[in-house]
């Protein structure tokens, strides 16, 4: 029986599973649940996972969310993924669940809501909530740092200092995608300080292409779309701002 994934490619941890099915060749079939449509909290969805969050799966009678358990059950269950994405070596292994709980307690605590109270909010009916955005920018930022100097010190491409990515890549590399449908100016912010996050996001898309590019894909259209509601908000904004001319009396 194939494998069922629940998921919407909007949301960084949908995109994660997604991402390891398609780069370890794992035959899936992907259900498209849209979050924006509240297709998450049908009742339909309530049967696979109860807690109505993506992604979630089900093999056979066998039902999982939370994508971090998801991508260590899909390297433990289907033959032929590569060791390096979840190491047989307990010590490496211990070490890429060291990364996957900081990323929960961290860097997902910064980015998700940076990017929700600064772009996404309006698109589900919410508002933009600039003080929630400080915050979360607070947490962003001293994660992208600890990202720098700690998870990817030494001389390896990934992180831990490997030399291939494993499933901790995937999960974090998909969580700092997400800040693609920012304003331009304020990713380059954001990033532009940590040379070596930056780098290791190349290096996992030239480790994965095509898979990379193509399960992004929603998120370059999204940032697409909002480059162009940008610039026709400024046009309609300068378009008001001009003065009217004055007309003679005379």
């Amino acid at each position: 029986m194939k494998l069922n994934v629940y998921a919407d490619k909007m949301s960084q941890p949908s995109r994660a599973v997604v991402f390891f099915c398609k780069v370890n060749g794992i035959d899936y079939e992907e259900i498209k649940v849209h979050i924006p449509k509240g297709q998450h909290l049908t009742p339909e969805f309530e049967a696979i996972n109860l807690m109505q969050k993506l992604p979630a799966i089900a093999d056979g009678r066998f039902k999982l969310f939370e994508s971090h358990a998801i991508l260590i059950y899909l390297a433990c269950a289907f033959p032929g993924v590569a060791d390096h994405w979840y190491p047989a070596d307990v010590f490496k292994r211990s070490k890429i669940h060291s990364v996957l709980d900081w990323h929960h307690s961290n860097l997902r605590r910064g980015a998700a809501p940076y990017v929700f109270n600064t772009t996404i909010a309006p698109i589900l009916g919410r508002p933009l909530n600039p003080q929630a955005a400080a915050e979360a920018e607070i947490i962003l930022s001293s994660s992208l740092s600890k990202l720098e100097s700690f998870w990817l010190k030494g001389n390896g491409r990934f992180l831990l200092g490997g030399n291939q990515p494993s499933i901790a890549d995937l999960s974090l590399v998909c969580e700092l995608m997400q800040l693609e449908v920012l304003d331009e100016k304020d990713r380059t912010r954001l990033l532009g300080p940590h040379k070596k996050v930056q780098q290791w996001i190349e290096n996992t898309r030239n480790a994965t292409n095509p898979h990379f590019d193509e399960v992004h894909r929603v998120i370059m259209l999204a940032k697409e779309r909002q480059q162009h509601q940008r610039l026709k908000a400024a046009k309609n904004e300068g378009g008001s701002n001009m003065k009217k001319p004055l007309v003679s009396r005379m």
